[in-house]
């Protein structure tokens, strides 16, 4: 019973791992309208979500304990490690941190994280300057930034399964989408005729196969 019951009501845990998320957020993504104090408020729901649940009270496990434990009656659903769902769900008999969807999550945050800092970087670097933002990140989709916070999110549900963060998920994308397409009319109002070029080669959201150089030439006609 001492296992099971240190193995949450972790909150000093909760409290430092949201904090350093929704600090990651805000110094790469400032809001700075209330459409974006919206999306920064919806993303550290999600946030303090998972780490209440990972470490402060496991409100899904509670929640489906009845299946689980009919199910699968030889987990320790009140283990900490078994709150990696989709390794348990799946059978990984070994150290869930070197299951195959802890490790496909990994590489999924580490990615979102490594392009939402590259993205910023450039951005800010082209905003100095009064420029549009085309090069890094930008020379494969128009909005990389949120591209990588979907990513997180991602990797954070496949390590950690919820069922509020699984509810937050489409939310926080449709968010994301609707504050792409209202940057979009704005930065078409400022640089017009650039933006459009640039638009009509780079896509949104998903990368084309290729470099950004060759993808330019295919859409221009170029062989």
């Amino acid at each position: 019973m001492h296992e099971q019951a240190s193995a949450y009501g972790l909150w000093l845990l909760v409290a430092v791992n949201s904090a350093l998320f929704i600090f990651f957020a805000f110094s790469f993504a400032p809001p700075k309208s209330s459409r974006d104090w919206r999306s920064l408020g919806a993303f550290s729901a999600f946030i303090l979500a998972l780490f209440t649940e990972m470490y402060g009270y496991p409100l899904t496990i509670y929640f489906l304990s009845g299946w689980l434990t009919s199910r699968f009656p030889q987990v320790d659903w009140l283990a900490h490690d078994s709150g990696h769902l989709l390794e348990m769900l799946f059978g990984w008999k070994a150290n869930p941190h070197f299951g195959p969807f802890h490790i496909v999550s990994n590489v999924l945050i580490i990615a979102g994280f490594w392009i939402v800092a590259s993205a910023w970087r450039r951005l800010h670097a082209a905003q100095q300057t009064g420029k549009l933002a085309t090069s890094g990140a930008y020379a494969r989709v128009r909005h990389p930034q949120y591209v990588g916070f979907v990513l997180v999110m991602t990797g954070f549900l496949l390590q950690w399964p919820t069922i509020l963060t699984l509810l937050m998920y489409p939310v926080l994308v449709y968010m994301y989408v609707r504050l792409a397409r209202r940057e979009e009319a704005d930065t078409r109002r400022a640089f017009g005729a650039e933006y459009e070029r640039y638009a009509a080669t780079v896509p949104a959201f998903f990368p084309r196969l290729g470099s950004p150089a060759a993808s330019h030439r295919s859409n221009r006609g170029t062989p």
